[in-house]
Formats: C-alpha cells, structure tokens, sequence
C-alpha cells in the first residue's frame, strides 16, 4: 500500500471508529452470549430501562439509540418474540407503537449487567481508567454533536 493510501485510512475518522466499535462489539458480544444478548440488544433493553416509566415510540428509541429504524427492528424482533419488550398502540396516534420492557425483559438485563460489568472492567485495565473514560466522552461528543447529523447542517 502507498504511503498516501496508508495516509488516508489512518487518518480516516470513520474507519478508526468502526475498527474500534468492531473490536469493543465482539467483547460485548461474547460476554452477553451466555444471557442470550447481543450488545445491540443490551443497548435497547438499557435504554428502555432507563425510561421505564415513558415508554417511547419505536421512532423516539431509533433516534436515541442513532439507529437506523430497520436495524432497530432487527433487534427488537426476537426481544419481543421472546417477551422481553412489549410493544402497544400509541394513545396519540394508532399508528405509532410504543415500546417498553417487560418484567421478564428486566429480569434479564438485571443479569445481563454483570456480563457487561465484566468488559466495562476487562477494557479499563487494557486501557487504563483515564483512556477508557476519555474515549467514552469522545464517542459521546461525536453522537450528540447536532452538528454532525447531516453535511447539510
């Protein structure tokens, strides 16, 4: 590869946080595999946890998650299936549906945050406390940076 080549992928935002979010995606992903989560679905059911008293339409989850709707779907499908979330009809708006998290949904993400506790430890001491929280905020920044919703903005 050309040093330009070398250049550009280096120095390219995009490739360096997908990198990153595969590497952190796998550790998640095997440390949930035993409760039967994905860390995308983690993400959902802590979410919606969080919210617990308003649940939210799946539009309101996908916005928050900065999910695509149709990968939401993906994710949510077998939640649902399994009866860990329930989704109903807005009170506002039939069409809209609401999605929250059932007691059985929070039974298992209860046992699910000790797998996740495991990584959030295992990734500080690879990283070292300060680099982890560092790279938290910086990922934080970039997904509530308004500005970066659209070239348009």
């Amino acid at each position: 590869m050309s040093d330009q080549g070398w250049n550009v992928i280096r120095e390219c935002n995009v490739t360096a946080i997908r990198k990153a979010s595969r590497r952190l995606t796998q550790l998640y992903d095997e440390a949930l595999r035993p409760v039967g989560l994905r860390s995308t679905q983690y993400s959902v059911l802590a979410e919606l946890t969080a919210n617990a008293g308003n649940p939210p339409t799946m539009r309101q989850l996908a916005d928050s998650l900065i999910m695509d709707r149709s990968a939401l779907g993906h994710a949510v499908r077998p939640l649902v299936r399994d009866g860990l979330l329930a989704l109903e009809e807005g009170q506002a708006d039939r069409r809209s549906r609401l999605i929250s998290v059932t007691p059985k949904g929070r039974n298992l993400f209860r046992r699910a945050q000790l797998s996740w506790q495991e990584v959030q430890d295992y990734v500080a001491a690879a990283m070292g406390d300060e680099q982890a929280e560092n790279l938290r905020t910086v990922m934080l920044a970039v997904a509530g940076n308004d500005r970066l919703r659209s070239l348009s903005n």
